[in-house]
């Protein structure tokens, strides 16, 4: 009988998940052996992430062979690398999507290690959390508390870190409006932040579900994507990847407000108005990853905030089916996947 111990998923062939086979297959696999500065780590929960979908439909083509998805991941330390000294066997840890950079570059040298040249990725560089085992460098990853379940951990690592960092390049001025386009994972995290630092919020989402849930959570007005705002947006942050809503929600925006796109993987952005988009001091700024510094940052203000995480849970062994329910839009808050 097939456990969660014995193997995990990989992608065999990027493509659809809502097609045929689907890309991922499970495979047996014996727990991996850690390096010298390497923890390996039992998973307990594996949260599922866009960027997870992107890789498995090919948006982003794997970087090893037969690569193995999940970098929101929970789970004890079982063993570690002779060169280990942040984490011991029995420790709680969490492996995020950042696992390693070259820190010699001058993005590394002047704290801008997410734009390392050399940087590697969990899920996508080397094999992720879709399993029973999973290895990390310790430098990487970050020492989770013992009390919360999890399942609620687990989306902190990706979508949490990813939406402190959006929000801080979108530059929200004290008080402001923000606008949120697309209320999946990180969006409704990242909205709590806001709102816990006194932001007032907008939604922009074409579900009707994840409407209801922006509205539960304090949003002021939750409406379609293509919805005018009640006011003009001092600051945005574009969750959802798709670049037709990248005009829209620069035209939202007031005078010197910030656009922050947040995703990895986005639509082709239509031509945009100079006068309707950019002027008046708009700007329109990306996200790439996250430094370590950034993910220290967010978790500790989550364990002050502690933000509803609005979970949906699955079984290890159901991976694909919470990968088509994602794509499908059948999931309102986050999917994560449950040792078994």
């Amino acid at each position: 009988m097939r456990t969660v111990r014995d193997g995990a998923w990989v992608v065999a062939r990027p493509g659809p998940v809502d097609a045929g086979p689907g890309p991922l297959v499970w495979e047996r696999r014996p727990p991996p052996v850690p390096g010298e500065t390497e923890i390996l780590v039992e998973v307990e929960a594996c949260g599922v992430c866009r960027t997870d979908l992107h890789l498995a439909e090919g948006d982003l083509p794997p970087r090893v062979p037969r690569c193995t998805p999940g970098h929101e991941v929970v789970g004890r330390v079982t063993s570690a690398g002779a060169g280990v000294r942040e984490f011991a066997v029995g420790d709680r840890a969490g492996v995020a999507w950042l696992a390693g950079v070259c820190g010699r570059c001058r993005y590394c040298r002047s704290g801008r290690e997410n734009l390392c040249p050399g940087s590697a990725y969990t899920g996508w560089d080397r094999h992720g959390g879709y399993a029973g085992f999973v290895t990390a460098d310790a430098r990487f990853a970050y020492r989770l508390p013992e009390g919360p379940p999890a399942e609620e951990l687990a989306p902190l690592l990706c979508a949490g870190i990813i939406g402190h960092r959006a929000l801080a390049r979108a530059e929200l001025p004290p008080g402001g409006l923000l606008g949120i386009y697309g209320f999946g994972a990180s969006a409704h995290l990242t909205a709590q932040l806001a709102l816990a630092r006194g932001a007032r919020l907008a939604v922009f989402t074409r579900g009707a579900a994840a409407r209801e849930l922006a509205r539960e959570l304090g949003a002021g007005f939750a409406g379609d994507s293509f919805d005018p705002p009640p006011e003009p947006l001092d600051a945005a942050i574009l969750f959802a990847p798709v670049g037709e809503l990248v005009p829209v929600a620069l035209a939202a925006l007031d005078r010197g407000g910030t656009l922050s796109v947040a995703g990895i993987h986005l639509t082709d952005i239509p031509v945009l108005n100079y006068q309707q988009h950019l002027f008046q001091e708009r700007t329109l700024r990306s996200v790439t990853a996250n430094t370590r510094t950034d993910g220290h940052a967010f978790l500790a203000e989550a364990a002050h905030v502690r933000p509803t995480v609005r979970v949906n849970r699955y079984p290890m062994h159901r991976a694909d089916a919470a990968l088509a329910d994602l794509a499908a839009d059948r999931v309102t808050g986050v999917a994560v996947l449950l040792a078994e």
